[in-house]
Parts: C-alpha cells; sequence; structure tokens
C-alpha cells in the first residue's frame, strides 16, 4: 500500500484526535488548550487553517495542522504518526506534505512549538529546514509542556 498525504474529510474527526491523544498521553499530560483543539477539529478549518492526514489503504496512520496566527502565519501542530508506522519515513512525509499545503494557502512563516525530549522530531524539523527561535523572539505558549520554539520562512 502506498501512502497518502491528503487534506481533512469529514471522518478523520476521531482519528486526529486518537492519534494525537496517542502520543501526548505517552509523553506528557492533555492539557485543556489539547482537549480543545482536538475536540474541534472544525475550528482550525474554520480559522482558515488545514489539518493534513497521512493515509494507508483506509487507516489514517498520521496527522498534522495548520492553525492560522495572522497574515501568511500559521503554527503547525499536533503533528504525529501512529506508532505502529513509525521509522518509515512518513513523518517527513506528513511534514512535508504539510509544508507544501502551507505554500499552497500563502503562508510565508510557520511556526512550531515542541518539547526539547521530542529529539525525533527536532531533527525532522530541522531537517526541513526549521530554525531555533531566540529566546527574545519566543511569545508565551499555552502549552506547559512547550520549550523548544522553531520557525521557517516559505
Amino acid at each position: 500500500m502506498e501512502l497518502v498525504i491528503r487534506t481533512f474529510q469529514p471522518g478523520d474527526e476521531d482519528a486526529f484526535r486518537q492519534l494525537n491523544e496517542e502520543w501526548i498521553g505517552r509523553y506528557f499530560r492533555l492539557e485543556d488548550k489539547d482537549r480543545e483543539t482536538l475536540s474541534k477539529p472544525h475550528k482550525i478549518l474554520a480559522d482558515g487553517g488545514q489539518i493534513v492526514m497521512a493515509v494507508l489503504g483506509d487507516e489514517r496512520v498520521g496527522c498534522c495542522a495548520l492553525v492560522r496566527v495572522g497574515g501568511g502565519e500559521f503554527e503547525v501542530a499536533k503533528m504525529t504518526v501512529s506508532d505502529r508506522y513509525r521509522g518509515r519515513g512518513y513523518g517527513r512525509s506528513v511534514l512535508a506534505g504539510t509544508i507544501e499545503e502551507a505554500r499552497r494557502m500563502g503562508a510565508r512563516r510557520l511556526y512550531l512549538e515542541t518539547n526539547s525530549k521530542l529529539t525525533p522530531a527536532i531533527t525532522l524539523y530541522e531537517s526541513l529546514g526549521f530554525q531555533h527561535l531566540p529566546p527574545e523572539r519566543v511569545v508565551p505558549s499555552p502549552y506547559a509542556r512547550a520549550d523548544v520554539f522553531m520557525e521557517l520562512y516559505i
């Protein structure tokens, strides 16, 4: 089966929530902002963002959200690949597809927040051109776990 990267479709809601609850629960705890975002993926879309899904056959195996921040800027958020499919390059495909979707949407800058213990994710972000923000440019995050902040100009 071939991995398909596509935008959010009706019926993806549960997979988006479950995929993210899986990884967040493994490393951290769900925060109020997580619950809000995961319970209302259509709000991301209604606010001018997008959600990219990775699909293998009829199984949704990964996802990543583009949350509109402002004119030409999006936050890359809620990116994950199911544990069962890690180590196959699917994360790179999801992120590359998300960057391409952001370009299509007219984005100029992508921003993300992550945690320093998620070394493979940080390495992936760096490999696709994301740069670490200096401390003086970091905006306070709604997530207690966020301690790494990055951006990509596209």
